[in-house]
């Protein structure tokens, strides 16, 4: 493997552990998932809905091992595209990279629809103000965008000032939901007496739960810009997926309790938590609001970060058009893939923007999103037994490196079919077929530029988080 030119590198050594954890939490969104998804958990699984979210979480870290345990290999700014072309080859992981960004793009645009909706209510229902969400999306993406171009360490920050005050907004709503309501305190959420149906009652909420969760993800793609990468990113992969998933339970629970265990209600709710502060306190009300725009905002700018750096990363390695793989000469930051990744998620907003409802619209785009992102978590998980006996045969255990991804991969199939099944109402219903087809495409890509450039082989994973790293023989191809 030759050695990689420092002009090509992103900075080194900006972030530590704190900020990736920040990060990612920012990207997961905890209030802007919640507010929009724990109504339909609760329409599946009834009162007991926490069992649903606590099952996700299990899912998601067999996932987490997944990505933990190639960060230890192979950290790369690449993250699933790297470890799926190192497993499987060139063409794989060229169509990978295709398939990836798509779903990401889209997904992205969920995000900046819904930055300008909450934030056009949000203005309109406490100062009077009737701004154009359209408008406020621009402005949301053009702040982000500025903000991500300028430095990692200056955008991790702010999205770590905006995640910890949406978490103490949530906190704060959460327990005085609790104290308002301590008569109707109970286990009831966690018993499985309480759970609709059964198994398949959590199966009915499953894909948005694991939905909840999108975004877990967000260190590996820093590992470059990350002190001690090996031992960090690994880290805070499993620290993000733990801490959200002990935060969406807590903010479960106060909600049921809130609406004193009554299933029917918050199914009936179009955002629960919102509701729930209303009754509980509503004077507090501002709180639910503000914090959903943090949010937003917040996740805006860990998504832009983390995602966008897998288009830049694959350009940087031949993948995709080198045009991407830019690297600003002061702030070494990937801002040309920063710059394309929010303004073509803008794009996708003001094309569909003008006949959807933004909360409509917001459902429709992350669903879409979603598909591929999941397919893509799937490749990965039976990447990594690949990976390790082409590479690291003495180092591989059948558990860690087998059992656990391969379960993860039977599990990560429910909340896929809950999105692919037949008999969805329109959109949802082209969403399978739109995914395939861009699949399909992503592959032939994949196959034609394997066979256009035999060097692909050796640029894939060239990039590793540590500059000075000397590959172990089962790396060197």
């Amino acid at each position: 493997m030759t050695a990689i030119g420092s002009t090509n590198r992103l900075q080194r050594d900006a972030l530590g552990l704190p900020q990736i954890v920040a990060s990612t939490l920012a990207n997961i969104a905890p209030a802007m998932s919640f507010f929009f998804g724990f109504g339909g958990i609760v329409g599946g699984a009834g009162v007991a809905a926490p069992i649903t979210i606590l099952v996700a979480m299990v899912v998601i870290l067999f996932l987490t091992n997944t990505l933990a345990e190639f960060s230890k290999y192979r950290p790369s700014t690449g993250s699933f595209v790297t470890f799926i072309g190192m497993a499987f080859g060139p063409a794989a992981g060229a169509a990978a990279s295709v398939f990836v960004v798509f779903g990401y793009v889209v997904a992205a645009s969920s995000v900046v629809v819904i930055s300008g909706g909450w934030a056009h209510d949000t203005l309109k229902l406490f100062l009077g103000i009737d701004v154009p969400w359209q408008l406020l999306s621009l402005i949301a993406t053009g702040i982000v965008g500025v903000l991500v171009a300028r430095g990692v360490a200056l955008s991790t920050t702010w999205a770590a000032i905006f995640f910890y005050f949406e978490l103490a907004l949530l906190l704060i709503g959460a327990v005085v939901m609790l104290v308002v309501n301590w008569g109707h305190l109970s286990l009831a959420p966690f018993e499985w007496s309480h759970l609709s149906g059964g198994l398949k009652g959590i199966g009915a909420g499953f894909p948005i739960a694991i939905y909840l969760f999108i975004g877990w993800e967000n260190s590996a793609t820093l590992a470059e810009e990350t002190r001690d990468a090996r031992r960090n990113v690994p880290r805070a992969l499993i620290i993000g997926t733990l801490s959200i998933g002990v935060l969406y339970l807590f903010l479960a629970y106060a909600t049921e309790i809130a609406f004193h265990n009554n299933a029917a209600a918050i199914g009936k709710s179009t955002i629960p938590f919102v509701d729930a502060i209303k009754a509980s306190a509503a004077g507090l009300l501002i709180l639910a609001y503000l914090a959903g725009l943090t949010s937003i905002f917040s996740s805006l700018l860990g998504l832009t970060n983390s995602q966008a750096r897998i288009l830049f990363n694959s350009s940087r390695e031949g993948l995709l058009p080198g045009f991407f793989g830019k690297i600003h000469p002061r702030f070494r930051t990937p801002y040309v893939a920063m710059w394309a990744y929010v303004l073509v998620a803008f794009a996708i907003v003001i094309v569909f923007g003008w006949r959807i409802d933004p909360v409509d619209l917001f459902f429709d785009t992350g669903s879409l999103g979603t598909i591929p992102v999941i397919i893509t978590y799937l490749i990965t998980n039976l990447a990594l037994p690949v990976y390790m006996l082409r590479h690291h045969r003495g180092e591989f255990s059948p558990v860690r490196h087998a059992v656990v991804p391969i379960v993860g991969t039977v599990l990560m199939l429910f909340p896929l079919w809950g999105l692919i099944q037949p008999g969805q109402p329109s959109p949802l219903n082209l969403f399978p077929w739109i995914s395939l087809g861009v699949l399909v495409l992503s592959i032939a890509y994949g196959v034609v530029l394997a066979k256009r450039d035999p060097e692909l082989v050796r640029k894939i994973g060239s990039y590793v988080a540590d500059a000075d790293y000397e590959p172990s023989s089962g790396d060197r191809r």
